[in-house]
């Protein structure tokens, strides 16, 4: 994932940029960047944030930066914002979302008239680049983006920095949000709602799926209207989203505490205590212990002073190795007991097969997992959630590989979804055999869908149930 922050201001936005930009990083793994526009034009910098939060990296740079109006990001993979000199004038580029046609586009581009790209190491082009590109094929900002946006075969939500203001722009179908904060002398743009919230900032409005939209200090102006098909990611809710945002009028916390009530209601297991995995599985726990009146307990600990999250390495080595050291049981809690936990999801399976194991040298009695979510049973397309290299990584397509001795079909797949199929019970069982689980009872979909409480037309469920 990624997460972008901008400011127009009547005063210095520099600080805002920084604390705003800085409020996304559980979003992003490799790259912090922030550009700026004042009196001395454009200033802009980029950091590797791998090993050192992005305040650190980024706080040194905050005496040379000055400016009204500017933008920062925290990114997977690529280094961002962008500074661009064209025919449509000199700005500042960030995005959110992925693009599945690179190649194609690239060739699109070479075709219109001679143009170049920059790329990054392993030879692959920058995608916010290539935003930019197409942007710059039309001959004003709102064709152009509105341009990229029909050309992309993916999701792309887009912030450019002006010397007038900001150009926000949500993806085509919404599938991330862009949210317009206001106070008295600023506008501010962001992915997070958290992001403005102790910055004086009050929600302004979501952008609509497509929408364009212009802000400076004193003004926001809808270029383009919004579009009617809404696919928002679902996952915002159960997993990435921080706890204290809000998107599409539902805050995150308080739907994690909706999944884990309806979990409880469908369980009939009687454990002495209910976990979370933290962090994101800490509130699906509480709603699930709040409906069923089992103790909430935290047998484990994350040690936060060092350790960062675990999927912060892009090698899933280190990222396993980091999220066994930075979980710390608590033996007086596990020794005896019969568990019940609850994580956001189960991807791979790796982590939480270790997790149980632990558990389980820690003298736990039973440990019964319930995933605040479906079988992921598809890598997603659109918001480069999974880091799969194939969807084979994921541990629910090496089941059914298995049971069908290689015949996987859409046909199939589409069994497997059906918490009602035979098939559902006989993956999850193998699942919960290969994983060491006591047991194994996943969210249903439609109950997900309800604990969101939007319409499923609107929800993004193409992971679990291969639906664009």
């Amino acid at each position: 994932m990624s997460g972008f922050f901008g400011v127009a201001s009547k005063n210095d936005c520099v600080l805002d940029v920084f604390f705003g930009t800085d409020y996304h990083s559980h979003l992003g793994t490799r790259r912090g960047g922030m550009a700026v526009y004042g009196e001395n034009g454009f200033i802009r910098s980029i950091h590797n944030i791998e090993n050192s939060p992005f305040r650190t990296k980024f706080d040194k740079d905050l005496d040379d930066f000055q400016g009204n109006v500017g933008i920062g990001c925290i990114s997977d993979n690529e280094a961002q914002p962008l500074l661009v000199n064209s025919h449509l004038g000199s700005f500042a580029i960030s995005t959110v979302g992925r693009i599945n046609n690179l190649e194609a586009l690239k060739a699109y581009c070479f075709e219109q008239g001679k143009t170049h790209f920059l790329e990054m190491s392993g030879g692959v082009i920058n995608p916010t680049e290539m935003v930019a590109a197409l942007i710059n094929q039309k001959d004003d900002m709102i064709e152009g983006i509105s341009h990229a946006q029909e050309m992309i075969d993916g999701s792309m939500s887009i912030l450019i920095l002006t010397p007038e203001g900001l150009y926000c722009a949500r993806d085509r179908l919404g599938r991330t949000p862009v949210i317009i904060g206001k106070k008295e002398d600023a506008f501010c743009a962001t992915f997070e709602s958290t992001a403005f919230l102790n910055l004086g900032y009050h929600h302004y409005k979501d952008l609509g799926p497509g929408e364009i939209a212009f802000v400076d200090a004193e003004h926001f102006t809808q270029l383009k209207q919004p579009g009617n098909e809404m696919k928002i990611c679902s996952f915002l809710w159960v997993y990435y989203g921080y706890p204290t945002s809000t998107y599409e009028g539902v805050n995150v916390e308080t739907m994690r505490y909706a999944c884990g009530d309806m979990l409880a209601r469908r369980d009939d297991v009687k454990p002495d205590c209910v976990a979370g995995v933290p962090d994101s599985g800490t509130a699906h726990a509480v709603g699930y212990s709040n409906h069923s009146g089992i103790p909430f307990a935290r047998p484990f600990i994350k040690y936060t002073p060092t350790w960062p999250r675990s999927f912060m390495p892009q090698n899933q080595s280190q990222r396993n190795l980091i999220a066994k050291m930075k979980l710390i049981p608590v033996e007086e809690l596990i020794r005896d007991k019969k568990l019940l936990l609850i994580d956001d999801s189960i991807v791979r399976g790796t982590q939480l097969r270790e997790t149980t194991e632990f558990l389980y040298e820690s003298g736990a009695k039973e440990v019964h997992v319930r995933p605040a979510c479906p079988p992921i049973l598809f890598g997603c397309k659109y918001l480069n959630f999974s880091r799969s290299n194939s969807e084979m990584d994921l541990i629910t397509r090496r089941v059914i590989f298995d049971l069908e001795e290689g015949e996987i079909t859409p046909e199939v797949l589409a069994d497997y979804a059906n918490p009602d199929h035979p098939k559902y019970a006989k993956m999850l069982e193998e699942i919960r055999r290969r994983l060491k689980f006591t047991s194994l009872r996943y969210h249903r979909l439609d109950d997900m869908i309800e604990s969101i409480g939007l319409d499923r037309c609107q929800l993004c469920t193409y992971c679990w149930d291969g639906k664009e």
